[in-house]
């Protein structure tokens, strides 16, 4: 999501002509945008905000903008009292504060500014970056603000607000815009993606969206993220079942195989719904590959608890799984209500258990891959090499002096790892799908 909020920042700010520069040190705008889901996140953001302040003593017309999280959509007084250096502080997802602060007085300038933002904020229009036109092949788009489920260790409902949904015309306008600009792959973006309609009476379903951004010429390919237990409904994965351009691929995180966590955590559902959910996925979706969430160390995590945790991971065997050691964020339920219990070395232990289990198991699916031939969207160059993902979002890296940025290249796979696959473009297989194409 922050992606997609820097991006739409920086487009804005070309509109009023400037330009991106390497270094801060160059700048004469610099937005920090901010990121709270974890404790090290805004560590980081204060130490970089702190390490800001003699550029702008050297230079007082510099401007400031911190935007996202850290500053919330009610603001935070007390974050402006400590950082006075700061010129504008920004809301997540909302480049307007910043827009207005640059345009100061000058009528013609603010002109520009308000018919930017009706554009970028109504009509869904996007121009991409000068740096990114012709060259980004896969794009973020949010497609709905917010979070109202508030698990108890969550800090984006207090900091993003209430679930808000952007309506279906304005999404496709934005992901037409991306097309045309050569973006091909588009991956629609919702704190519970699944939700996604629900905050509005008779709203639209992810289902109908994903039908919606199926037909637009020019995208190849459509995922979603992130998904929650409790909303992935058998419409949904009966839609990506049926739309060819929609990948096989689901993140649906757990946080936690023990039930009592599971409670204390506010999810939902217990380790066995979810046991029930990942087999419908696999029946519905066959071959799709799955990715998970797990924190450890939640607070009143037992040994026992984190076993059945390690247990259910051991047993599912999904594709990849985003690990996390729990911090308190302050405001949440969990920092305000549950004794943060669990010592930072055993949870740095369990972490690792783990990750050394979550290493094996891809591993093992990956090996799978092996000398098969699969469909490898090219996003860009990587040292000498060529980077992009398959379907199920595997990354693979190959060789090639073409110019591949962008296409859909049958590659065969000669090399596999947990993280990533190693192939060569399967020449025979691409001639022939090129025919095909020319044909048509």
């Amino acid at each position: 999501m922050n992606v997609a909020d820097s991006r739409r920042v920086a487009s804005e700010l070309e509109k009023l002509g400037y330009q991106p520069v390497p270094s801060a040190e160059q700048a004469d705008v610099i937005v920090l945008n901010t990121c709270v889901v974890r404790q090290s996140a805004e560590d980081k953001a204060y130490g970089r905000l702190t390490s800001l302040r003699p550029l702008k003593d050297k230079r007082p017309d510099l401007v400031i903008n911190l935007m996202g999280c850290l500053v919330g959509v009610k603001g935070n007084a007390s974050l402006e009292a400590a950082f006075p250096f700061v010129d504008v502080f920004s809301p997540p997802s909302d480049p307007d504060p910043l827009i207005r602060h640059l345009s100061g007085s000058d009528g013609h300038a603010l002109e520009i500014a308000e018919t930017s933002r009706r554009h970028a904020a109504m009509d869904g229009d996007l121009s991409l970056p000068v740096s990114e036109r012709g060259r980004l092949v896969s794009a973020h788009v949010p497609v709905v603000f917010g979070c109202s489920h508030a698990c108890t260790f969550c800090i984006i409902p207090y900091r993003r607000g209430i679930e808000r949904s952007r309506s279906v015309g304005e999404i496709a306008a934005e992901v037409r815009s991306l097309a045309a600009q050569g973006v091909r792959e588009v991956t629609l973006l919702g704190q519970i993606v699944d939700r996604y309609g629900m905050d509005v009476d008779d709203g639209p379903s992810l289902s109908s969206l994903l039908r919606t951004i199926h037909e637009i010429e020019g995208i190849a390919r459509v995922r979603f993220l992130t998904s929650h237990p409790n909303w992935m409904s058998e419409e949904l994965l009966e839609t990506v079942a049926e739309l060819p351009k929609v990948c096989e691929h689901i993140e649906v995180p757990v946080q936690a195989g023990d039930d009592e966590v599971l409670q204390r955590m506010k999810r939902g559902y217990t380790a066995d719904d979810y046991r029930r959910l990942i087999e419908r996925i696999r029946h519905v979706i066959p071959g799709a590959s799955i990715a998970t969430d797990v924190i450890v160390g939640f607070p009143g995590e037992t040994p026992e608890g984190f076993q059945r945790t390690l247990e259910l991971l051991a047993e599912l065997k999904l594709d990849v799984a985003h690990l996390a050691r729990y911090s308190p964020r302050p405001g949440t339920v969990a920092a305000r209500r549950i004794p943060n219990d669990v010592e930072e070395t055993v949870k740095m232990r369990r972490f690792r258990a783990l990750e050394e289990l979550q290493a094996q198991i891809a591993a093992e699916i990956n090996a799978g891959y092996r000398g098969r031939t699969v469909e490898v969207l090219i996003e860009a160059r990587h040292g000498a090499r060529w980077k992009g993902r398959t379907r199920t979002n595997k990354l693979v890296f190959l060789d090639s002096t073409e110019d591949l940025r962008g296409q859909l290249v049958p590659v065969e796979i000669e090399w596999t790892g947990p993280w990533s696959l190693v192939g060569r473009p399967s020449t025979a297989l691409r001639a022939t799908a090129l025919d095909s194409a020319q044909a048509a």
